[in-house]
């Protein structure tokens, strides 16, 4: 059962790389992340704004924090899959970025999965499977660099591009995936589709 916080927005009082405490109108909120959040935290004793997902069981209750919202739906998304509790979910993202994360469930790349600690092959393999079709690979590449959304054209159209190269869509998706960890400031396809096809 999850609550409805949909985030928590005060100052960071205390953070290490499993959790962070939100401090909003005089309660502290302990919250757990995944490493691509304290990444992205401030210095204690700043502001900051972490999108919640609060899980409630018969025998556990944690409230989990996430820097973006593409983390916090793959998050939703992965402890949707039998087997695959909220802790386990919080170190699937932080032993992968989501963008890779994304393109291997995408390209049904179960052992990049299951080289996150305490996830076994099964466990992986059914991930990819259940999530195939519901992981948008290129657009969570793109929530994943520092220009967001304003990235995502340029990343569909270099695949797009490598599409009509010959490159299928698993390949293609690759491709631009290195080429942007690579050159994650590049300004366009045309120079993206260069990169991609140099990396080859």
């Amino acid at each position: 059962m999850c609550g409805m916080i949909a985030y928590i927005s005060g100052t960071l009082a205390e953070k290490d790389p499993a959790r962070a405490v939100v401090e909003a109108c005089g309660v502290g909120y302990e919250m757990l992340i995944p490493i691509s959040t304290f990444d992205r935290l401030p210095h204690t004793g700043e502001k900051v704004k972490l999108f919640a997902h609060h899980v409630v069981r018969e025998d556990d209750e944690a409230l989990f924090g996430f820097a973006t919202e593409a983390e916090r739906e793959m998050f939703a998304k992965l402890t949707g899959v039998s087997g695959v509790g909220p802790r386990t979910a919080i170190a699937i993202l932080s032993g992968v970025p989501i963008g890779e994360l994304s393109l291997a469930i995408a390209a049904g790349d179960s052992r990049r999965i299951a080289s996150v600690k305490g996830v076994g092959k099964k466990t992986a393999g059914k991930i990819c499977i259940e999530l195939k079709d519901k992981v948008d690979a290129i657009g969570s590449l793109a929530a994943s660099t520092a220009k967001g959304a304003d990235k995502s054209p340029v990343l569909h159209d270099a695949v797009l591009a490598l599409n009509a190269l010959g490159f299928g869509d698993e390949a293609a998706n690759k491709m631009v995936a290195a080429a942007v960890a690579s050159h994650p400031d590049v300004p366009d396809a045309q120079t993206l589709v260069r990169y991609a096809l140099s990396q080859k």
